[in-house]
């Protein structure tokens, strides 16, 4: 009796030996997997971040250009204005300078 239970405690731990061996494979295979998602989740963040950037580079470029093309034509509206019409310009140039020396000289 004792040689079987000395055998089936032998038998148990061989299994148990067993059983860990094939748990530590399936832990170490999930923790490749979740490795390889989180990689895959990473890369897709990235890709997903990386275009917005992009979309917001051109998007503020095309803006920039059109905020540039808006004032040169502004300029050149107000730079043709003054060579039809010099002696209004100024006056209205004395008028402003007038008002903001008077503005000035208050403080």
């Amino acid at each position: 009796m004792a040689q079987s239970t000395k055998s089936n405690i032998a038998e148990l731990n061989t299994d148990v030996t067993k059983q860990m061996a094939i748990l530590r494979d399936d832990i170490a295979n999930l923790t490749a997997t979740v490795a390889e998602y989180g990689k895959a989740q990473g890369d897709i963040v990235k890709a997903a971040a990386t275009s917005k950037a992009n979309n917001v580079v051109e998007n503020g470029t095309a803006a920039a250009d059109a905020v540039k093309a808006k004032a040169t034509k502004s300029y050149s509206d107000a730079e043709d204005a003054v060579r039809a019409n010099p002696g209004a310009a100024v006056g209205i140039a004395a008028g402003i300078g007038f008002l903001v020396g008077m503005i000035s000289a208050r403080r």
